[in-house]
């Protein structure tokens, strides 16, 4: 059941313009009564809104203990109210330019055929101008079964016997083409295993489900290895790191797939839950450690953890980084009962494991997500996304059209002002970054009258200092994208094939769609980069190695201004 709406804080400010109202004389503000009355209608029928939203939820349980069904979910033909950003966004941050359709300069020849005339229908007057050159893409398939002839000696003093090695990638019946296929349609085009039997049958490759679901999750050792390699670069790149989490299914119960990018990279993280813990473990590329400091000690003051266990860990002397079977044993020695101080024991977690990694050599001080309380403390600066406040605007339903002006108006201003953000970013200075902050000030102090809006606006002011963060490092971007789009890979991977079974088929699922991920942000063809690893040739550069590279090319554009405020 929902909170139901509390009284509306208009109807005392109401109540005393009414009792200020001189009916006989009718001398009475009419702008500032009409006002109030407005907001009291806009809240009144908001409330009547999530009442019959609340009795209609109750009537469905309702029929259900009954035997029967509720209310059928309809999905409408088209989205009543488009609260995405997107489009503003789009037209802000690019120019429109007409793009050309032509891709001849992007398709491989792989041979020509001259197609000649008839000379016979020629007149005799006929000159030859050449040949006018036409491109059609087709493509092949064929198979290239191998039958392998593998010399066999047998030593009969030591009763041993040798047999020629197979080449590096036909083990297991199917060769490396066949498996990097299978990888990179499940994984990049995301076609469902099924259908990939399928799909090769139609082409003479006989193979069933189950070798298909071996070949998606054994044996992936080296990129398990390539997958720690391509975030340990990610996280040692200038490129601000983004942060966001999607659901996931495993072994048929929910989890949740944590995304970690940037510009250069897309991890994925499959965990069974989304606390700060779980971040920080992801973070720090390694098992928890905790750490009792003035910086743990400052996170738990301001966690309102109580001063007596605070002042009670301080005592105990608590020195250097504490494994998780160290912490479990103080936390059950200072609270012997594990059915009270939930919240306290979280608390000291927390602060502990973020100390021990603000502690690391390779721990980032900037993260961009959206703002969920998860994601707080965790490093020194947390820049938020323009794209998720501006989405709170368009989520207002004003039943009024003067108040649907006003969110018209003022969402006009806010995209002004995030366009003046962009151009900064482009050519910052300490005396544009000063003007942005005093314009932000005056933009987020509008009142217009419609109460709904102006504490929206007042909520984006008390979040100034994240979501200017870009004023002082104007390489972070206006919005989190990059993390949404690795959740959107996620969330299609969800759809298609639902859940993963295990711990292994997990593990697999997020270093293979991390290691393609990443090869798009790169322009790799991951069908020849997984060959190239099958067959361990090495010839492609190491996806790692890539963002090492681009990183540091990229580490001169880097700048930051510490008089910004």
């Amino acid at each position: 059941m929902t909170k139901r709406t509390s009284e509306p804080d208009s109807k005392v400010d109401l109540n005393k313009a009414l009792e200020k109202v001189n009916f006989d004389s009718l001398e009475v503000n009419l702008k500032e009564l009409i006002g109030l009355l407005l907001n009291k209608i806009e809240a009144l029928e908001k409330a009547n809104k999530e009442l019959m939203d609340e009795n209609q939820r109750l009537r469905d349980d309702i029929n259900r203990l009954k035997g029967e069904q509720g209310k059928p979910t309809i999905r409408p033909q088209t989205s009543s109210k488009d609260i995405s950003s997107e489009a503003e966004r789009k037209n802000l941050s690019r120019e429109k330019t007409k793009k050309s359709k032509q891709k001849n300069h992007k398709v491989t020849i792989n041979r020509t055929v001259r197609c000649p005339v008839d000379k016979n229908t020629l007149p005799s007057d006929a000159i030859f101008k050449g040949c006018r050159s036409v491109i059609v893409q087709d493509i092949l398939i064929l198979t290239d079964n191998i039958q392998f002839e593998r010399e066999t000696y047998y030593s009969s003093s030591l009763h041993k016997t040798f047999v020629g090695e197979l080449p590096l990638g036909y083990e297991g019946q199917f060769g490396p083409r066949v498996k990097s296929y299978i990888l990179s349609s499940y994984y990049e085009s995301n076609m469902t295993e099924s259908a990939i039997v399928k799909t090769l049958k139609t082409h003479g490759i006989m193979i069933s489900k189950c070798t298909v679901s071996r070949i998606l999750t054994d044996n992936k050792e080296r990129y398990h290895q390539e997958k720690r390699d391509i975030v340990k670069e990610g996280l040692a790149s200038f490129s601000p790191k983004q942060m966001d989490d999607t659901s996931a299914r495993v072994g048929g119960k929910n989890q949740f797939s944590h995304i970690l990018c940037n510009g250069l990279f897309t991890a994925y993280f499959t965990r069974p839950h989304k606390d700060r813990l779980t971040l920080l473990e992801i973070l720090s590329m390694a098992p928890l450690t905790f750490k009792f400091n003035d910086a743990a000690y400052a996170f738990m003051e301001r966690m309102k953890l109580p001063e007596k266990w605070i002042n009670l860990l301080k005592e105990r002397h608590l020195e250097g980084n504490l494994t998780q079977e160290r912490i479990d044993a103080l936390l059950k020695e200072i609270f012997p009962d594990p059915r009270k101080h939930k919240t306290n024991r979280k608390i000291i977690m927390e602060a502990s494991a973020i100390a021990a990694y603000q502690a690391l050599p390779h721990a980032i001080n900037t993260l961009l997500s959206d703002n969920a309380p998860q994601f707080q403390e965790i490093t020194e600066f947390l820049a938020s996304c323009w794209i998720h406040e501006g989405r709170h605007y368009k989520k207002l339903t004003p039943c009024f059209t003067l108040h649907k002006i006003y969110v018209e108006k003022f969402l006009a201003r806010f995209w002004q002002y995030y366009k003046a953000l962009l151009k900064y970013k482009t050519s910052p200075s300490a005396a544009s970054s000063k003007r942005l902050s005093k314009r932000f000030d005056t933009l987020f102090s509008t009142k217009t009258g419609y109460d709904e809006l102006d504490k929206r606006i007042s909520l984006t002011k008390s979040r100034k200092e994240s979501l200017l963060l870009v004023l002082k490092y104007p390489e972070l971007p206006l919005h989190n994208n990059a993390s949404e789009l690795g959740a959107r890979a996620q969330a299609r991977k969800r759809d298609i094939s639902l859940h993963t079974i295990n711990l292994k088929g997990t593990e697999a699922k997020d270093t293979l769609m991390t290691i393609v991920e990443t090869a798009k942000k790169h322009g790799v063809n991951i069908y020849d980069y997984f060959y190239d690893r099958m067959t361990q040739k090495y010839e492609m550069p190491s996806l790692a190695n890539l963002i090492k590279v681009t990183g540091l090319s990229g580490q001169s554009h880097n700048c930051v201004l510490p008089q910004a405020a």
